[in-house]
């Protein structure tokens, strides 16, 4: 504001002044022009932790990759063939006497037949039980052997005869047994510990009787098959069954004449 006097000329007042900014100094050893107090410094963690952290990550790495080797070792089969009955050595393996397991066998794999190779064909070198899976020891090659079809009654036929049993069968001249006529002659052994290859024509039903035809298919050595024909002579066939397939003793007693009819 201005004011003027008498005699004088105008007066400017203090609040007519201009306005100025006033400056202040920043303290002494401070050239940055930000407030005092500490700078503050990155907190770097300690370098134990990242070692900790490394070896918990190698401790899951490895418990997973040794489980997993645990996983794969347990399920590591293989595919196998196994009988599904017994079988007695010389019987001539078809698809129905085999069944394919799963097993685990390591290092002894090698000796057993894998599923990828078919059996039907090959004869058993010796006796293999049910259950028992089929090693390649035992398989032979169908040579020399031939299957010779043996008609008998089936009441001289065993209820319980199957492929794969080892039988003996006896020529008997008499009528009964289902001879042609009396020829004459004594009981005789005319196959010896042969396998049963298969057995048909045996029925189940209320018309079925002692006298109806069974066809029991045995393997015999080819040289063997005209001399067995002869022998029989027109005789009847008795079956005689043994009590294993392991069992290569004669059960019958040289001379002996079989029990009659069983059904």
């Amino acid at each position: 504001m201005t004011h003027q006097l008498a005699g004088t000329g105008p007066v400017q007042t203090e609040d007519d002044r201009p306005m100025s900014a006033t400056t202040v100094a920043p303290p002494a050893g401070r050239t940055d022009g930000t407030s005092g107090g500490p700078v503050p410094r990155r907190v770097r963690p300690p370098r134990w932790l990242d070692l900790r952290l490394l070896l918990g990550v190698l401790l899951v790495l490895g418990s997973v990759l040794l489980g997993a080797r645990v996983v794969a070792a347990a399920d590591a089969t293989v595919p196998v063939w196994s009988a599904t009955g017994d079988l007695a050595a010389g019987t001539v393996l078809t698809d129905e006497d085999l069944v394919s397991v799963q097993v685990r066998l390591d290092d002894v794999a090698g000796q057993y037949l894998a599923t990828s190779t078919r059996p039907e064909g090959w004869v058993l070198g010796r006796a293999v039980r049910a259950g028992e899976l089929l090693p390649r020891s035992a398989l032979e090659e169908a040579t020399g052997l031939v299957q010779l079809a043996l008609p008998v009654q089936a009441g001289y036929v065993p209820p319980s005869l199957a492929r794969g049993q080892v039988v003996d069968v006896y020529a008997v001249a008499d009528p009964a047994v289902g001879a042609s006529g009396q020829t004459g002659g004594d009981v005789d052994l005319v196959v010896s510990g042969a396998p049963v290859q298969a057995v048909t024509g045996r029925g189940d039903g209320v018309l079925s009787a002692s006298t109806t035809t069974v066809q029991v298919v045995v393997a015999v050595p080819a040289e063997d098959a005209a001399e067995v024909l002869g022998t029989i002579g027109g005789r009847g066939l008795v079956v005689v069954v043994r009590s294993s397939v392991d069992d290569d003793t004669d059960l019958t007693p040289a001379g002996a004449v079989p029990a009659g009819p069983t059904g």
